[in-house]
């Protein structure tokens, strides 16, 4: 397929029995940079990031299973669960022996999967980079927008989500504060064309774990923030303060947590703050990476 700024090639592992998609830019023996999207992207959404840190660094993208160009299976055949994109990845990393000095980039659902990862393999994780997103409960202070909590009702996101396509096309409208091009918005909706291909987007609606009986809570109670080797890990938070989910209520839990952290507010950029402040962020991102050697 031919994708406006995304000139890398395709690299495709089997991962619990269905083909990964992942990108692998620049040197294979340089620190590796692996950067975790959410939902509904995929992998084009890190483009301008991994163009801006190849030189010097390996850049490991991966599609989650049923988003991008990974496989799309059905709901028989794979656990549409991030506790099993941790898996994934676990699974992805370990076969490319990427083993030591991982940066982690996450943004939205990359984080819960990041986070997750990086508390089970905590002497691998040497940097982490925020980008709206979040890794632990609602904070008591956010009321989750109401479209959020329609499309969690599986009746109404099975309609909404996965048949009339609302939380993809929403996306692209809604995400950012600068308006895509219509090539670009193209590119974002490319992989969920159908009813079949959406699955994996409505299944991570309907997995927010928003209460204790949801599955995934206890999962997410397991990322323990006070863990003195997490504190000690150099953390970059670049945020869109105009992102209407991930607002400023989880950059302060974030924050909270680690409070020595890096931080950098982008008042006009959205939950998709790459595609708002991408060249701000490669910046930052070049700088951090470069004063916390490995």
């Amino acid at each position: 397929m031919n994708f406006p700024d995304y000139p890398f090639n395709s690299h495709f592992l089997e991962v619990n029995g269905h083909k990964l998609h992942y990108l692998d830019e620049g040197d294979k023996q340089a620190e590796p940079v692996v950067m975790l999207h959410g939902n509904p992207s995929w992998s084009f959404y890190y483009r301008r990031l991994v163009t801006g840190l190849k030189d010097d660094y390996r850049c490991i993208v991966p599609d989650h299973i049923g988003m991008g160009l990974s496989d799309k299976p059905l709901k028989d055949n794979y656990d549409f669960h991030f506790s099993q994109r941790v898996k994934d990845l676990s699974d992805l990393l370990m076969r490319l022996d990427i083993n030591e000095n991982i940066t982690l980039v996450l943004h939205d659902w990359g984080g819960m999967i990041g986070m997750l990862y990086a508390c089970q393999n905590l002497e691998k994780i040497k940097r982490l980079i925020v980008l709206n997103t979040g890794a632990f409960h609602l904070p008591e202070d956010k009321a989750l927008p109401f479209s959020i909590r329609l499309g969690h009702t599986p009746i109404i996101n099975s309609i909404l989500v996965q048949g009339l396509n609302a939380f993809c096309k929403g996306a692209v409208k809604h995400c950012v504060t600068r308006p895509m091009t219509p090539e670009v918005a193209r590119v974002y909706l490319a992989p969920y064309n159908n009813w079949h291909n959406r699955l994996a987007v409505r299944k991570f609606v309907e997995d927010i774990p928003l209460s204790p009986k949801d599955r995934g809570y206890d999962d997410i109670s397991k990322i323990n923030h006070d863990e003195p080797l997490l504190q000690s890990i150099p953390k970059l938070i670049c945020w869109g303060m105009k992102d209407f989910v991930f607002d400023e209520t989880f950059l302060r839990k974030w924050q909270s947590f680690y409070p020595d952290a890096e931080v950098h507010r982008f008042k006009n950029a959205g939950h998709y703050v790459l595609e708002d402040a991408a060249d701000e962020i490669i910046s930052l991102a070049r700088k951090f990476l470069a004063s916390n050697p490995v």
